[in-house]
């Protein structure tokens, strides 16, 4: 079929959406990929890329996407991140500093003067090493390092 507006032909390819498989068009869009994997307005889809490199994410608009046979499209994954020298798993794209925390310790610290230092390294190009406070929340990625640290602030 050939799309008149843009002049490029287009046929159906079979991608994967969080492992379920689906036919969509080629050229697509990414409004278009969210509708077919039926992902809510809270969730963000993103195209595998594999190896060391970041996947992409997938604007939700009608901006055009060209898609290859079998290609892989999430909208959650594991992310394996070190918290206090600790191999943790979540699915969460962005952790807050309460996640953090509680990720850090079966059984936090607590009291008036306990407060918590978190610093981080191995981030996404967006925050590739900082540190977090209270109230804040980063984004993550595969083998991200946190630590945590609880201090006495009396």
């Amino acid at each position: 079929m050939l799309d008149k507006q843009q002049g490029v032909s287009q046929h159906d390819v079979r991608i994967h959406i969080d492992r379920q498989p689906f036919e969509s068009p080629d050229p697509t869009t990414g409004a278009a990929l969210y509708a077919l994997g039926k992902l809510g307005a809270h969730r963000e889809l993103f195209r595998e890329v594999g190896g060391e490199y970041e996947d992409e994410p997938v604007p939700n608009d009608a901006t055009a996407i060209r898609v290859k046979k079998d290609e892989h499209f999430y909208s959650e994954k594991d992310f394996h991140i070190i918290v206090n020298a600790r191999p943790k798993v979540v699915t969460e794209r962005f952790l807050s500093f309460a996640q953090i925390v509680a990720l850090a310790f079966d059984n936090p610290p607590t009291g008036p003067n306990i407060m918590f230092t978190i610093t981080y390294r191995n981030g996404p190009p967006q925050n590739p090493e900082g540190s977090l406070l209270e109230g804040q929340s980063v984004k993550i990625k595969d083998k991200m390092v946190f630590n945590v640290t609880p201090t006495d602030k009396s």
